[in-house]
């Protein structure tokens, strides 16, 4: 097949995970790709014996589709720019306007699931148990009565990120004047709504779906601090010294009535939230109840320290089979349904 290659890559200037200008935080481009990943990745492709495109995002992107070039598939893996929570939903949109089928979840998907709140309301509808939260969108002084009523802890993050964007230890907060120097800080760096969590200490655990039905998870997989002293925040400060910081455990080691309790509420979100393909889903566990934090309908590839190739790597899945596999999934969903491929 010709596959095209949709994604973000960091900007030079960015280094490993500096912010692009003084004006933004350090996690700008946390979500982006490195060249590295992304050569990984077309590898990967051409190792299964596919011609790659590299066509990243944007108006390079609108160009080549615009002139002539016309993938059997597009791999996406873009994540967008910008803080609107519908970034992610640009590529997929841009390819259904084209006709070309890609990998991955729908605009809809993407653009529900960026945002927090709005992921977690469709979760909570479905079933599944969710921390409380309050969302902060406006001026913070009109939410001061509320936020210094808040029952603590709890932890604080930009409403349209992942990769654990605005997500640092501090963010764990115990004292209601801190709660409200905290959210002023995340307005001004992220430009964008705040959500205010309650924090459930308990397992971090990453749920990994791959396929077009799955019927259970690719995985589940506990994230362990290797030194607890207090509560444990998996924050962007851990991620990127993840080798020192933390060990993964997968299969995560649980209880028979636990991992069923995990498994089943990962397919549930899965469901509610329309996933197609792949997907990390994370949930806190406490008492024996998965507690749902978040959905990454387009989780990092990275072959030496993406959760869901280490993971994979946990399971001896190597990382041209982890790509094959999802590959499969796309191409599957679209031979089994020709409407929807017809539609394309």
């Amino acid at each position: 097949m010709r596959i095209g290659l949709t994604y973000n890559v960091r900007s030079p200037s960015a280094g490993g995970n500096g912010a692009v200008d003084e004006h933004w935080p350090d996690d700008a481009e946390e979500e982006f790709d490195s060249p590295e990943t992304i050569e990984a990745l077309a590898g990967a492709l051409r190792g299964l014996g596919h011609e790659v495109e590299l066509l990243g995002d944007g108006e390079p992107l609108l160009r080549r589709l615009l002139t002539g070039y016309r993938p059997d598939l597009v791999f996406n893996f873009a994540e967008g720019t910008g803080t609107s929570r519908s970034r992610e939903a640009r590529v997929p949109a841009v390819l259904e306007m084209l006709g070309i089928p890609y990998t991955g979840s729908d605009p809809l998907t993407l653009a529900a699931t960026l945002d927090k709140e709005c992921a977690k309301r469709l979760v909570r509808c479905a079933g599944v148990a969710t921390p409380d939260w309050l969302v902060v969108d406006g001026d913070v002084e009109d939410f001061r009565d509320r936020l210094l009523t808040l029952p603590l802890p709890v932890i604080v993050k930009p409403a349209f990120e992942g990769s654990s964007k605005g997500i640092r230890s501090a963010n764990l907060i115990e004292d209601s004047a801190r709660l409200m120097e905290t959210v002023e800080e995340i307005v001004a760096a992220y430009r964008q709504p705040v959500l205010i969590e309650e924090f459930i200490d308990g397992d971090e655990l990453t749920v990994g779906m791959i396929g077009d039905r799955p019927r259970e998870p690719f995985g589940i997989m506990r994230v362990l601090p290797v030194d607890r002293n207090g509560p444990f925040v998996y924050s962007l400060e851990v991620k990127r010294d993840w080798e020192r910081l933390v060990r993964y455990e997968c299969p995560a080691k649980l209880s028979p009535q636990d991992t069923r309790a995990v498994g089943l509420a990962a397919l549930l979100v899965w469901k509610t939230l329309g996933c197609r393909d792949l997907a990390r889903i994370d949930f806190r566990l406490r008492n024996h109840v998965p507690y749902f934090l978040e959905v990454n309908p387009l989780p990092g590839l990275n072959p030496k320290s993406s959760d869901l190739v280490l993971m994979a790597r946990s399971l001896e899945i190597s990382y041209s089979d982890l790509i094959g596999r999802i590959l499969a999934a796309a191409t599957e969903r679209l031979s089994e349904n020709p409407a929807a491929l017809a539609s394309y």
